[in-house]
């Protein structure tokens, strides 16, 4: 980070930041552009009416030691010259106290509003969802008001009446004050009225309505008690967020929850004299800035590095795009720096700027966040599921009355014990919060090693991956040879195929030739435990690779991977791998794994792809590295921010992943530029019902495009080049809601009316496969759009005339825990998460079918090298290559540590044991043996 960008994170981003989230949170309640521009405005103005009133002080500070000092500092000029001049007023400023620089308090005001301007200007400009919104006689937000012309200039009225009102404002202020200030003054309104002539309605109105609060502070000053008239505004504004939140019907219980108590905070200085009694009772004859100091680096060092390198540290291979090469600490480095900007600077300047009673305030109430931030983040949302690189989990944020209730009441007594040391121990307290600094610090530091232990790992892969971006990949099947290809579809739902074969009968001609294994359940939970056995056969189920406990499971893992692909390359098939899953136990599969075979062809297809165009272009998906990263300096603070707040706000404060990020809502007027949208805002979803949905996952995307374009990576050769393909794809992984009925990526997601009509499409034979939660509606989308993109392809294979001759197997690693089946144990685990699909096809079949055999995955290696290889034997092991252990029960292992940075010894960390005797379907087929 270059000296500037630095500069700017710390001193201008947290304001752009908060402006975004009132603005997205007002907009999220109104729905108006206009209307949130305004309540921004007065939100803003209320937050920093303190500051100005106390630069109104400096300033009259300024201006009475300047009127006591001017005689004799004119006297002294007139008499003296030169240095004797020089020293004479330097002595005379001594006597009083005094120096030059504090003439800069004249100007404290002007400081103030430079950094909130230009975060309001950064802001406001490039909005894209004021862009064709209007608001009264303003006709477009987005762009200068123009409301008539004179010839070909436009005559925009909003920055001519902000002038108008700087004037009046500054005769107001500046009556009886020196010439240089009424100058000042009106210099600064003809500064403000070129430099925001001709720029966008939105930010000028948002600067219009700032100076009208500014005229009316100033009148307010006039006043007799200018503190009460003060109050009573803010108990009105109060009254109205109360009435606000219960009219709004768009809010649920916990929003008008929140706003209601907003609202009544508001209106307690007036109701109780907030700050001159009730508060005040408890202050301390002195001043502590220690405690404040100590207490805002402690936050910014818990939110600013703490959290995030923890967040990353769990799995810093997510957050290392192969593509775009970057370090993750980058992403640390700014979220600190920002975090230092918004608590230590500018809490300092609150703090600088506020009376020595609420320096007091100011004092035990970062205490209490301290306090009560680490308890929130140590002991409460610990099991909220799998997070995504870009801050998202899969389940939202769901948390009980329980949890709400015992959250609130730790709060409240962390509060009340903090409070009394802050009053009564302040030497405790600064302990206290130097402690959990130092230690926070040193946590995020071990982290932060770990973090950049990771990335230099990845060095070497990255300088492959450069090597074969450059490179066109290719698939290259055979005419008159035979082509195996196993594609590995991660955590596709063998159970949900017949709901989409009945949605979508036309699949049936499009997968002509396979044959559907219903009865197919895998022998892990999740990647790490199923692809072993899936690609290697039953020499890999968990049960086996922890028998093995003497070897790593690093290996065992690359062994299964280089089984299959040796095997049929020994038995002169020109060979294809393509995103090995975990290969070299890295996220992004470490393709060296097969360098002692030169002749077998690798790659990763994952970012091949330009998402926008569908082009095959590596370099182009820097588009969306760009985005994320954007995303995640932004969100990355949010985030922590999130985690350290009281659970009652998290919700809202997460806000579907996007942590109050103001989006495009609005439509393209053509079709098909939507994905032009993606270069922008739109790289992360919300879903908005179970029906509607805004944005669309870079992760599915990025996972999808490659399998939509198969054909475009196909070569199809004339030769009898026998030849095998294993590929892997996480399109059904990454969940995405698309648009029906051709489910494909939409930013704009509306599905309602295909919903209502397509009811009867989730329920076969009396069986009604459950669709009234987002994951389960998400899981169903990206399977069908993936199954779809492989029909697309076959269809390209039969045209090319190489679909009879070619052996398909298309299997997944394991399926999803979502209740779909109504199939949990009763050790809460749904045994859908041991159903994955199965499907095959062989040389020359014709027809659908479906065929009630028990399968497992492990099967694969044996319906690959079925009548093709004789006598096939495992390259590694020497053991022959079948089925034959499927004739026994079926031992598999289920455990929550799926994440190979954390799951990666010589054996797997300790799960759940289940035995599989009958039908998987039958709840009582499954039996616990127990955890180990």
């Amino acid at each position: 980070m270059s000296f500037l960008s630095m500069l700017y994170t710390l001193l201008i981003s947290p304001l752009q930041l908060l402006f975004e989230v009132i603005f997205s949170v007002a907009y999220r309640l109104i729905g108006n552009a206009g209307v949130s521009i305004i309540f921004l405005s007065i939100a803003v103005n209320f937050l920093v009416l303190p500051l100005y009133k106390r630069a109104d002080e400096l300033q009259a500070e300024e201006r009475e030691i300047q009127a006591k000092m001017a005689y004799r500092i004119k006297r002294t000029k007139q008499t003296f010259k030169g240095d004797e001049r020089f020293f004479m007023l330097q002595e005379y400023y001594r006597i009083n106290n005094y120096k030059p620089v504090y003439a800069l308090k004249s100007s404290a005001s002007l400081l103030l509003q430079i950094p909130f301007f230009i975060a309001a200007y950064r802001l406001l400009s490039d909005m894209q969802i004021l862009q064709g919104a209007s608001f009264g006689f303003i006709f477009d937000l987005g762009m200068e008001d123009a409301l008539f012309t004179i010839g070909n200039f436009p005559v925009n009225v909003l920055p001519i009446l902000m002038t108008l009102i700087n004037v009046v404002t500054a005769i107001i202020y500046t009556k009886g004050h020196p010439i240089k200030e009424k100058i000042q003054l009106y210099g600064l309104a003809a500064l403000f009225l070129i430099l925001l002539y001709r720029s966008p309605s939105g930010l000028v109105f948002y600067w219009l309505l700032n100076n009208v609060f500014s005229l009316m502070k100033n009148i307010f000053k006039k006043l007799k008690e200018p503190k009460k008239a003060l109050y009573f505004m803010l108990a009105a504004f109060g009254i109205t967020i109360i009435i606000f939140s219960l009219l709004i019907a768009e809010t649920n219980a916990k929003e008008k929850t929140i706003l209601a108590i907003s609202g009544c905070l508001l209106m307690l200085p007036l109701t109780n004299n907030y700050f001159n009694s009730s508060l005040t009772k408890t202050k301390k004859k002195t001043n502590n800035k220690g405690i404040f100091l100590l207490g805002t680096i402690f936050m910014a060092v818990f939110t600013g590095l703490l959290i995030p390198t923890n967040v990353i540290g769990a799995s810093p291979a997510e957050f290392i795009d192969m593509y775009d090469y970057k370090n993750p600490m980058l992403y640390v480095e700014n979220s600190l720096v920002l975090s230092l900007g918004f608590f230590v600077l500018w809490g300092g300047v609150f703090y600088f700027f506020s009376s020595e009673n609420i320096k007091q305030l100011f004092e035990m109430a970062i205490c209490i966040i301290c306090g009560c931030s680490t308890i929130d983040y140590m002991f409460f949302g610990k099991k909220l599921g799998i997070i995504s690189n870009s801050l998202q989990y899969d389940n939202g944020l769901i948390f009980s009355t329980t949890e709400y209730v015992v959250n609130i009441l730790s709060l409240s007594l962390t509060a009340t014990v903090l409070c009394a040391i802050c009053i009564y121990k302040s030497s405790i307290a600064k302990t206290i919060l130097l402690v959990g600094t130092v230690a926070s610090a040193s946590v995020g530091f071990i982290n932060s090693k770990d973090i950049v232990a990771v990335y230099k790992d990845y060095g070497i892969m990255n300088t492959i991956v450069k090597e074969s971006s450059d490179k066109l990949p290719e698939i290259t099947l055979s005419k008159n040879g035979k082509n195996v290809i196993i594609f590995m579809l991660d955590r596709s739902i063998g159970p949900q195929l017949p709901y989409l074969l009945k949605e979508k009968p036309e699949l049936k001609g499009k997968f002509d030739g396979f044959t559907y294994y219903p009865n197919t359940i895998s022998f892990g939970s999740a990647t790490i435990f199923g692809t072993p056995a899936l690609f290697g056969g039953y020499e890999y189920t968990p049960e086996k690779i922890n028998a093995r406990s003497q070897e790593s499971l690093e290996s065992k893992q690359n062994e299964a991977l280089k089984v299959l692909p040796v095997l049929f390359d020994k038995n002169g098939y020109k060979v294809t791998v393509s995103d090995p899953s975990y290969a070299g136990y890295k996220l992004t599969p470490d393709l060296s794994i097969y360098d002692e075979y030169p002749q077998i062809n690798k790659f990763n297809l994952h970012g091949q792809f330009d998402l926008f165009s569908n082009a095959l272009d590596g370099q182009a998906t820097s588009k969306a590295s760009e985005y994320m990263e954007k995303t995640l300096n932004r969100n990355l603070l949010c985030f922590a921010l999130m985690k350290s707040a009281p659970l009652l706000l998290q919700e809202s404060m997460y806000n579907d992943g996007l942590y109050n990020k103001v989006i495009e809502k609005r439509k393209s007027s053509d079709k098909n530029s939507d994905l032009d949208v993606f270069k922008t805002d739109s790289l992360t979803q919300t879903c908005i019902s179970l029906s509607k949905a805004q944005g669309v996952s870079l992760a599915f995307l990025r996972a999808y495009a490659p399998v939509n374009n198969l054909d475009k990576i196909t070569n199809v050769s004339d030769d009898s080049q026998n030849t095998f393909l294993m590929m892997t794809s996480k399109s059904a992984h990454n969940y995405c809601m698309l648009q029906e009925p051709d489910y494909t990526p939409s930013v704009h997601v509306d599905n309602t009316a295909y919903d209502v009509n397509m009811i009867e499409r989730y329920t076969i034979d009396g069986v009604t496969m459950r669709m009234d939660d987002i994951n389960q509606i998400n899981s169903y989308h990206v399977n069908a759009a993936s199954l779809m993109a492989l029909g697309k392809w076959f269809d390209y294979l039969r045209e090319m005339g190489v679909y009879d001759n070619t052996r398909i197997i298309i299997v997944s690693d394991h399926g999803a825990r979502y209740e779909q089946f109504n199939r949990v144990h009763e050790t809460g685990v749904d045994m859908d998460l041991f159903m994955p699909l199965l499907l095959v096809k062989e040389f020359n079949q014709t027809g659908f079918k479906s065929s009630n055999d028990l399968m497992t995955n492990a099967d694969t290696p044996a319906l690959a090298v079925r009548d093709i290889i004789d006598n096939p034997i495992n390259p590694f092991s020497g053991n022959k290559i079948d089925a034959h252990e499927k004739k026994g029960p079926l031992k598999v292992f289920f455990s929550d540590y799926i994440n190979i940075e954390e799951n990666h010894g010589n054996v797997y960390l300790p799960g759940k044991w289940f035995e599989l005797q009958g039908n998987p379907y039958n709840i009582g087929s499954w039996k616990y043996l127990g955890e180990k």
